[in-house]
């Protein structure tokens, strides 16, 4: 198979091929093939669960065409370079991850090489992929369904008056919360919008 195309594709929006992208598209085809689907699968017959954000998840949808916009990629940050594949027709999902010794692996394919970058942009080019993953089978703790539930259906949260999509509403005490108002998120809003602040400018 040639590559070149998808390592072009990752390139887009960097100004450079690293290991990191090579090993994204590598894993995307991967876990394609793993599933059993079509290089190119069917649209919307493909849903990942990527573990980390930056320029491996380039490759992967590079590799994949799966996307946050088109809603068929998701994005779960726990800091580890892996992806769930999910056949959306039948629910069967395998995750991907790096070999623990892939990057010993990898030297040792391009024995020649003693800058060890290099010798992995190389060496994950032609490794086969029994060589550089650990394919294992999961169960997802929602259905796929759930998972992408219904783009239209919107909600308001009782507590912050933001508007909820997707299903992605929780009841509690009678009340119908969004996440952050119900357990936490990622920030702490001040009680003032910044908008009503006679210092702040705004066009």
């Amino acid at each position: 198979m040639d590559l070149q195309k998808y390592f072009d594709e990752s390139c887009k929006d960097h100004s450079h091929l690293c290991p990191r992208q090579i090993l994204g598209v590598r894993m995307g085809l991967a876990g394609i093939k793993a599933l059993g689907l079509d290089v190119s699968p069917a649209k919307k017959s493909l849903l990942l669960i990527v573990e980390t954000d930056g320029c491996f998840v380039d490759g992967v949808i590079a590799a994949t065409g799966c996307t946050v916009g088109h809603r068929s990629l998701r994005v779960e940050d726990y800091g580890k370079t892996a992806v769930t594949f999910v056949n959306t027709k039948t629910s069967a999902a395998v995750r991907l991850s790096p070999r623990e010794d892939l990057r010993v692996r990898a030297t040792e394919y391009v024995p020649d090489e003693k800058r060890h970058y290099f010798a992995q942009m190389e060496a994950y080019k032609i490794m086969p992929d029994r060589e550089m993953f650990v394919f294992l089978p999961v169960s997802l703790y929602q259905t796929v369904d759930e998972i992408l539930s219904f783009p239209g259906k919107r909600v308001t949260c009782d507590r912050c008056g933001e508007e909820i999509m997707n299903e992605r509403e929780i009841s509690m005490d009678g009340k119908t919360l969004c996440i952050p108002c119900s357990n936490g998120g990622y920030c702490a809003a001040e009680l003032e919008p910044i908008f009503n602040r006679s210092e702040v400018k705004l066009s």
